[in-house]
């Protein structure tokens, strides 16, 4: 079995135990609409095929379409600007990177490599689009348009050069670099960003309850706790006299 599906496998079963309760609240998505991306991208990529675009161009809907639409429904609900701001740059700098590695770095003989270079793309487009997406959806968003950023300039450069290298977009469908880069960025930023927020939490936060995916101050609520407990007081008071 692939990494992507053991991923993807590994995130229905956290979603159905109700522990990416919290990640999906930040994703804005409920339980049941993240299941059903799921499911439809695992259906799609076993009976759907590549769907040819030109004669050296083609998308894949569980590996492209979905993933890319997800990112740009993430990017719409995006909090702040500079949130939307960081997972451009991110994915830029994801993009650019993934691109250099497989153009210098990476040997260009598959039987020279020791891991599926894809997963090395992921892996790496994840850990770009953590650093500075720094959010769960801006790591998202970065981590799966940051591959399909390098596909681009790998289409572009092929066409300039006058290449006739086939470009497929999402063609491994549930296990494509862009889904599984995604899904690592997700969890990378939920681990290493969850880990910060309570070596960090302490008295920086004590004033603070999260809900609805962000830490919320509560100083407002004591006090109207605090008032409407006096007023209750106040009245017990009247009718004892």
């Amino acid at each position: 079995m692939s990494i992507g599906l053991i991923l993807l496998i590994i995130v229905s079963i956290l979603i159905f135990a109700g522990v990416a309760e919290r990640v999906l609240d930040r994703l804005r998505l409920s339980d049941k609409a993240a299941i059903a991306i799921i499911i439809a991208i695992v259906v799609s990529t076993i009976f759907i095929p590549n769907i040819n675009i030109t004669q050296n161009v083609s998308i894949n809907i569980g590996g492209f379409v979905i993933p890319v639409a997800l990112a740009i429904y993430l990017f719409i609900k995006a909090d702040t600007g500079k949130e939307r701001w960081r997972a451009v740059i991110a994915a830029v700098v994801a993009g650019a990177a993934i691109y250099g590695t497989q153009r210098y770095i990476l040997p260009a003989e598959p039987e020279a490599q020791n891991i599926d270079p894809n997963y090395v793309y992921a892996i790496l487009a994840a850990i770009i689009a953590y650093v500075l997406g720094r959010s769960r959806r801006g790591a998202f968003i970065a981590g799966v348009m940051g591959v399909v950023i390098s596909d681009v300039i790998q289409m572009v450069l092929n066409s300039i050069n006058n290449i006739p290298a086939p470009t497929r977009f999402g063609g491994a469908g549930g296990v494509d670099t862009t889904v599984i880069a995604g899904v690592v960025a997700v969890l990378l930023a939920e681990i290493v960003g969850e880990a910060r927020e309570r070596l960090q939490g302490g008295t920086a936060k004590k004033d603070l309850h999260f809900e609805k995916g962000h830490f919320v101050s509560t100083l407002g609520k004591d006090e109207k706790n605090s008032h409407d407990k006096n007023t209750k007081d106040e009245r017990g008071d009247k009718d004892e006299k």
